[in-house]
């Protein structure tokens, strides 16, 4: 697969384990410079060194930022340009979910948290790329929403709200910021990630046998689909949601 990726700039939210970890180190393995993010340094900088050990070639910068805090986020940006001259591709991925029960009991602290790092995130890092970077050079912004954006569950409710506003905000910015910069996001299904552990660790061979796939994702998984979406193979996509579930959207409804 054509990716094109080698000497541009990825900079990855919430890439300190899990899905952006994955992210991070498989643009790492295309050749690219990687820029981590996210809340606590000690955790990037292990990571920013797992990196640089199998990819020596490829450029890595850990800035830690609260990703919905203004001001840390673009001195990230900011620090990513000074570095390597650009923001070429931006992976929106931080995410969080302190809340798990009815929408009904959700307190105002957790659904504002929520928004802030889900959904407002997602607005002000595009911002940010857009003008210290993007609206020159052109780029890929990938934002990583989640298959409960696009159906009901129990629990998540509101974690999946923000996510469905993930995917219509992927539309719109595909909209306004085309021709020069593509938008896409992946909605990943159930994750072997600690934000999704509640929903796996003691369920896993039970899921596993409803799963068409048979299994659960892994973080590489969404990294793979990430490169696609990144690279020229994907040049003709905007505006487009990948569903990366192992099937299960696919699964028949009970008689």
């Amino acid at each position: 697969m054509r990716t094109g990726l080698q000497g541009r700039t990825a900079l990855v939210t919430g890439a300190s384990r899990g899905i952006g970890k994955a992210i991070a180190t498989a643009f790492a393995a295309e050749g690219a410079n990687v820029v981590l993010s996210s809340r606590k340094q000690e955790s990037l900088d292990a990571v920013a060194e797992e990196i640089r050990a199998a990819h020596p070639e490829a450029g890595v910068l850990a800035k830690a930022a609260h990703v919905g805090d203004p001001d840390a986020a673009a001195a990230c940006v900011d620090a990513a340009v000074a570095e390597f001259g650009s923001v070429d591709v931006l992976v929106n991925n931080a995410g969080t979910s302190p809340h798990f029960g009815p929408m009904v009991d959700i307190t105002p602290a957790a659904a504002e948290k929520t928004v802030q790092v889900n959904q407002f995130a997602v607005v002000l890092w595009t911002q940010l790329a857009w003008k210290a970077s993007m609206a020159e050079n052109g780029g890929s912004i990938i934002n990583i929403a989640s298959v409960g954006g696009t159906v009901t569950e129990h629990g998540i409710g509101y974690y999946n709200a923000t996510k469905a506003a993930v995917i219509h905000l992927t539309r719109q910015f595909a909209m306004e910021l085309s021709p020069g910069v593509r938008v896409n996001g992946i909605a990943p299904g159930l994750v072997r990630t600690a934000l999704a552990r509640a929903l796996w660790e003691e369920n896993e061979e039970r899921i596993n046998k409803t799963m068409p796939l048979g299994r659960i994702g892994e973080p590489e998984d969404i990294a793979d689909a990430a490169v696609f979406l990144a690279g020229d193979a994907a040049s003709w996509m905007t505006g487009q949601t990948l569903i990366v579930d192992g099937g299960s959207t696919i699964r028949p409804s009970i008689a």
